[in-house]
């Protein structure tokens, strides 16, 4: 078994390229964000498991039987002498906001594509479907060591302009933890506006109790999706025999019967089911997506 190396390819399998990302366009036209578990209905095209869009505050006027009293003016109330009302109206447009994982642990795979690949389609299909709806699009990318964030924006031209980000591979830095978890997370609580739509498409390496906590800490004041990529070799490995692993000139032999390749699964499997739990206690929606998947098919809701 042979682990794929962008280096050696430039295939569909190991990088994206700013056509194939432009390209998914038209079959994002047919998807919706989150549609199942329904908790409100809002106007306007979403219908969402979350808590709705922000509101802002649109006229008053004489109150009326079955109207909020919590929504009174007090202010306009005693100036008048009569009992007014607050009337709301939900905003029409909200930020979506993508933060994509480019790591060297997603440049991997051995069935499928590479984790990387299947990110960036997710992402493209993401920033697409958002601005069909009319929605802001904005998105954080981060490597080993460099995060770079794109303030949300409406139009094709912010679409095309994070399509870019994805497709450009940025100049290493000597030493940087900008790639580490907890770091991209921090960057996110400062970036992302509150009642924002946040997509994390990641494998979640790193993931420590201190970035569960920041993840907990967006899910307060933001709608969060974890996007959770993996390799079926990383969830379930071969019951038995050695297996050789190759990137560029290095090369590694796994014996599946090892306790280190059993703690490497045990691990796998227990921050799988970390985000789980965590998801589920925060109100945030948890999807896990293998290597083989067809990005559109992982979208449609």
């Amino acid at each position: 078994m042979k682990l794929m190396s962008a280096p050696f390819s430039h295939s569909e399998y190991t990088t994206v390229s700013l056509k194939m990302l432009v390209d998914l366009a038209r079959p994002a036209a047919g998807l919706s964000f989150h549609k199942r578990a329904i908790r409100a209905k809002q106007s306007g095209d979403y219908i969402s498991r979350f808590k709705g869009r922000g509101m802002e505050f649109d006229e008053t006027r004489l109150y009326q039987g079955g109207d909020d009293i919590r929504s009174i003016d007090w202010r306009v109330t005693a100036r008048t002498g009569k009992t007014h009302t607050k009337i709301f109206r939900e905003e029409r447009e909200r930020p979506v906001f993508i933060s994509v994982d480019q790591r060297a642990t997603m440049q991997f795979a051995t069935r499928g594509v590479f984790k990387s690949v299947i990110a960036a389609k997710l992402a493209a299909l993401l920033a697409w479907t958002a601005h069909h709806h009319g929605d802001r699009i904005g998105g954080q990318l981060f490597f080993d060591n460099y995060c770079h964030e794109l303030k949300p924006q409406n139009g094709k031209q912010a679409v095309l302009h994070f399509l870019n980000a994805l497709v450009k591979v940025p100049v290493p830095r000597l030493s940087s933890n900008e790639g580490d978890l907890e770091f991209v997370l921090n960057r996110l609580l400062h970036h992302v506006r509150p009642s924002s739509l946040v997509y994390l498409i990641s494998d979640f390496r790193g993931l420590t109790p201190h970035a569960e906590i920041l993840l907990a800490k967006l899910a307060q004041h933001c709608d969060v999706v974890l996007l959770f990529i993996h390799d079926d070799l990383e969830q379930n490995l071969p019951i038995n025999g050695r297996y050789r692993f190759t990137q560029q000139e290095q090369s590694v032999v796994v014996d599946a019967d090892s306790k280190q390749a059993l703690d490497y699964q045990q691990h796998f499997l227990d921050k799988q089911t970390r985000l789980q739990q965590l998801a589920k206690q925060r109100g945030m929606i948890f999807t896990s997506i293998n290597t083989q998947a067809n990005p559109l098919d992982c979208l449609k809701i």
